[in-house]
């Protein structure tokens, strides 16, 4: 080994590579906190967080590249390392090692070893081994790795000083090395590396405490209970807590709307500002405690070490649809809302498992589903409680087959190939780390206001634009009722021209206005059929929910008859009635190529299954 010369001795940027589970994210937040940001790596949909560190007059950039346990696998993760690697050979690498399986982490570190100058391998966990019984010799794994080997604890920060110091003066690596691949020879090398710098053994009298528990959490009965009873709680909280700062939400811009009415004179800027730009960031902000909340709890989650065996339970059933275990937490989460859902979809390792969950993610039934559920429930089973739980459960339900029905199908045609086997270490059980949880939170929080929220807003506007116009005036110059004007806008004349699509189904133009403007937010079906049927959006009246049930057509027939609210109702479990998630879905996939195959196929289904459901219904109470 040998010190680099004095000019070099400087690092500036730093590469985190790792095994997954071994503190590596932890550590990178340790060393960055709040000067970070996420972005893509060049020419993938996968995320890199870079932030900085100062320390007196050295300012480094850490680049926290996504955990992988070999360079030669042929995932996206793999090749996104491999890439950096090669981009900044001139840079140095800290591989984070668990000191607990060491012998498993030699093998990622003598592939980084054959690519790069520079390296050091950072032990984490050090405290847990020496709990188990083994004490590490960090000078002579040094001596053997040809490279600087320092303890650091990323939770509390004991030992950054050291990893500081130790990229102060990087070492160049030259040592003899095992070929890379050649399983014996770096099976053998680990194995003398640990016979001489590990010392004691494992104390597993009676067992850990992590074996313990796998034999329940990992039970194939009991692991599936305890595992709905985590997700339960996890639904439970998102939508309780979240309630709380989304009114807020909802308060705080109803006031400002109020303020902007009452500064600014009536007419075209009142209403743009109001109608479009407030209502649009109202639109796109509300959905952050759902995220936040989303993301904060998965974090804690993973961190402990449950996420994991979670996910190897569902294996084993989501595997059957062509889906890894990973895709019950975005499934999940998709309950609340499925843009957090998509975003969630990150945790999948394998890409075409990724795409197959962020295709499906939308069939399951959001929050947003909920206001034209009980609207046409209600027209359905009037004063049948019984049957309206059943119906509101067949939703739940109907959305659920559908998307593991289209996983599957996806698997065996525009996303070929088996699931990919989940290769998985179960990491020990730990504490988790709020600091962590929180910057995670912080920085997933921003990633969304910073690119979905700029296309929500957009499209809102864009919405509100074509409701608004053109204005429609009366003989004595003042404009009309709100029914009139949304029937004559442009968005009530597209309704009218697209209305033979939907006649099949049931739905006259007013129908098919709702339908469209609810591309928006499903949410919106509701109050634009107030407006066109009750000239007011006032829903929460009670007697405008009456008018919207006993609306009629033009030729004096109910709107919401029994085969039109049945079709209805299908539709909308079943449509992509959300442009918000088309957008998040191009961002995530990387291409609007997916976001418009998921939109065209969802729309498709929808049309025929509730075309379907329509002939059906119509036929039983003729």
């Amino acid at each position: 080994m040998s010190t680099l010369d004095s000019q070099s001795s400087a690092v500036t940027s730093i590469l985190l590579l790792g095994n997954p589970n071994v503190g590596k994210t932890t550590l990178f937040n340790r060393l960055c906190g709040l000067r970070s940001a996420t972005a893509n790596f060049p020419g993938s949909t996968v995320e890199a967080r870079i932030g900085s560190s100062v320390r007196g007059s050295v300012k480094r950039t850490f680049t926290d590249l996504p955990g992988t346990y070999s360079l030669h696998t042929t995932d996206d993760l793999a090749k996104v390392c491999c890439h950096a690697l090669d981009r900044e050979q001139a840079n140095t690498v800290v591989v984070i090692a668990d000191a607990t399986n060491l012998r498993r982490n030699l093998t990622i570190v003598n592939e980084v070893l054959h690519r790069v100058v520079r390296c050091v391998v950072v032990l984490s966990m050090a405290d847990i081994a020496q709990k188990s019984g083994l004490t590490i010799d960090c000078e002579k794994l040094g001596e053997y790795l040809g490279c600087s080997v320092v303890i650091v604890n990323p939770r509390s920060g004991a030992g950054i000083d050291a990893l500081h110091e130790a990229l102060d003066n990087p070492i160049k690596t030259e040592v003899p090395l095992p070929k890379v691949g050649k399983y014996k020879e770096v099976n053998d090398w680990a194995n003398e590396i640990i016979a001489n710098s590990v010392g004691g053994k494992l104390a597993v009298t009676g067992g850990t405490l992590t074996d313990r528990l796998d034999k329940v959490c990992t039970h194939p009965l009991l692991g599936i209970v305890i595992f709905a009873a985590v997700m339960i709680g996890l639904f439970w909280t998102i939508f309780t807590l979240a309630a709380i700062p989304m009114d807020l939400i909802d308060t705080v811009f109803g006031y400002l709307s109020s303020i902007a009415t009452s500064l600014i004179p009536p007419g075209e800027i009142r209403d743009f500002v109001v109608n479009g730009v407030l209502a649009g960031i109202a639109g796109t902000v509300v959905f952050l405690p759902q995220i936040c909340l989303l993301f904060f709890l998965i974090s804690l989650l993973e961190d402990t070490g449950y996420l994991a065996r979670a996910a190897f339970v569902m294996d084993r059933v989501l595997r059957r649809f062509g889906l890894p275990g990973q895709s019950f937490v975005p499934f999940l989460s998709a309950h609340a809302c499925a843009i957090p859902a998509i975003m969630a979809a990150r945790i999948v390792p394998d890409r075409r498992d990724r795409l197959a969950t962020i295709l499906v993610a939308p069939f399951f039934s959001c929050s947003a589903r909920l206001p034209v559920y009980v609207l046409l429930v209600g027209v359905l089973f009037a004063n049948q409680p019984f049957f309206a739980g059943l119906a509101f459960f067949s939703c739940y339900a109907l959305g659920a087959a559908a998307a593991f029905i289209t996983a599957f199908i996806m698997r065996r045609t525009v996303l070929p190939g088996k699931s990919r086997p989940m290769v998985l270490e179960l990491p020990t059980y730990k504490m988790p780390s709020i600091r962590t949880a929180l910057l995670n939170t912080i920085d997933r929080a921003w990633v969304f206001l910073k690119n979905a929220g700029t296309v929500i807003l957009a499209i809102v506007v864009i919405l509100w634009w074509l409701s608004a116009y053109p204005k429609v005036d009366t003989l004595q110059g003042n404009y009309v009722d709100a029914s009139t004007q949304l029937s004559e806008s442009y968005a009530g004349q597209i309704g009218q021209f697209v209305s033979p699509v939907f006649a099949p189904l049931g739905y006259d133009w007013k129908l098919t206005v709702g339908v469209l403007t609810s591309f928006a937010a499903r949410e919106v079906f509701v109050s634009t059929i107030a407006v066109l049927v009750a000239g007011s959006d006032d829903v929460e009246d009670e007697t405008i929910i009456e008018k919207i049930e006993h609306a009629k057509r033009t030729d004096g027939s109910p709107i919401f008859n029994a085969p039109t609210s049945a079709s209805l109702l299908v539709f909308f479990v079943l449509a992509m009635q959300c442009l918000p998630t088309i957008a998040v879905t191009r961002r995530e996939t990387g291409s609007w190529n997916w976001a418009f195959l998921q939109l065209g196929y969802m729309t498709v289904l929808a049309w025929v299954c509730a075309f379907i459901t329509f002939q059906i219904v119509s036929g039983i109470v003729s």
